[in-house]
């Protein structure tokens, strides 16, 4: 495995994560954590094409507050899309505040 030609995005979508065996894993786990924490890569563990595990980055703003899947979707990028999306509703749309 040539862990230098991985160049997926940190986008969450099982097409843009590299799939690696534990075997691989083993091997280079070093330079995975590396592209994991400085490069935001998503890794999966498993074989024939099934991932079993993810290996992400940890939030870097940790809300115990919030639960995990909050906190790693609030710092991925899964949702980066919206950015360039017009804003359509502001606080008069709401009909009852719960805050």
């Amino acid at each position: 495995m040539n862990i230098k030609n991985m160049n997926q995005t940190n986008t969450f979508s099982l097409d843009t994560i590299k799939i690696i065996t534990t075997t691989e894993i083993k091997k280079h786990i070093s330079e995975i954590i590396d592209k994991v924490k400085y490069k935001n890569r998503i890794f999966g563990i498993g074989k024939k094409n099934k991932i079993e595990a993810l290996v992400i980055k940890f939030p870097e703003n940790f809300n115990n507050k919030l639960s995990k899947i909050t906190n790693v979707n609030s710092n991925s990028s899964s949702f980066n899309f919206l950015e360039k999306e017009p804003d359509l509703y502001n606080i008069n749309n709401l009909r009852k505040k719960y805050v």
